[in-house]
């Protein structure tokens, strides 16, 4: 484990060094955003001139909700994008073979490797949102629930970056993963509106076969109804079962992959 740490600590370090050599992408990644931002928090606020709930939410609810939204974004940005983008490309290119051989997990490794310093200040940004959005909030939600939705929104995190990634391993076969990768991106936009606003069929496949709703509707559900017994088992079961699926495309896709030496 301390190896691993040390490792991302060399990464850290030369992504932002390198970053800062390239100052005017840096800062145009932070216009992009609070761009995208501004547009989706006055979609809402649009909406919301005519109605007085969504989905059951208020406008404090959902405006939670949104930059839940911005922060998964801006965390898997920041951390995973970046790698998710050149893994096509090492495996066209037979890249691959440096990174199979290297005494960590190589997919540990070809996961975190490139971390986006110059996404960092969107993540600033977008968790300014988030302490602004829970501020704002007519009613006091207490601590324990606010501690309790950040975390279910890592866990959201990492179920994207899975989701995007077993979107991404069918390269291995097909040599492409753009087609794919279109349908990943629809598949996200799903996450971005409360999932109840959904019919009956489309909910049960965002919550539990491909759960786009887990990664921020439900943890706002949590942080305003509370956490259930049943749903922290289910949540835990598709974590468990996503990341299990994953792992076996990965030792399949390495199995079959044609290395530049072979």
């Amino acid at each position: 484990m301390r190896r691993y740490l040390r490792l991302y600590l060399y990464f850290l370090r030369f992504s932002f060094s390198r970053s800062l050599e390239f100052r005017l992408d840096f800062f145009f990644r932070v216009f992009m955003d609070a761009i995208f931002y501004a547009v989706n928090l006055a979609f809402f606020a649009v909406l919301y001139g005519h109605t007085d709930e969504l989905g059951g939410w208020s406008f404090d609810e959902t405006r939670i909700f949104v930059c839940g939204v911005f922060l998964v974004d801006a965390i898997y940005m920041t951390v995973f994008s970046n790698n998710h983008w050149w893994l096509p490309l090492f495996v066209n290119r037979g890249d691959l073979d440096y990174y199979l051989v290297r005494p960590v997990s190589s997919l540990w490794f070809l996961n975190v490797r490139d971390f986006a310093a110059n996404s960092f200040l969107n993540l600033v940004l977008a968790g300014g949102l988030m302490a602004w959005a829970l501020a704002a909030h007519d009613a006091p939600l207490g601590g324990a629930r606010i501690v309790l939705y950040l975390l279910l929104l890592l866990v959201g995190t990492l179920l994207y970056a899975l989701l995007r990634l077993a979107f991404i391993l069918p390269v291995f076969w097909l040599h492409t993963s753009r087609g794919l990768d279109e349908v990943s991106w629809a598949l996200a936009r799903l996450s971005e509106r409360p999932h109840q606003l959904y019919g009956f069929a489309l909910r049960v496949v965002l919550v539990s076969v491909l759960p786009m709703a887990l990664v921020a509707s439900v943890p706002a559900h949590v942080l305003f109804e509370g956490l259930t017994v049943e749903r922290l088992l289910h949540v835990t079961a598709v974590v468990v079962g996503l990341a299990g699926f994953v792992a076996w495309l990965w030792r399949r896709a390495v199995a079959s992959y044609a290395s530049a030496s072979s």
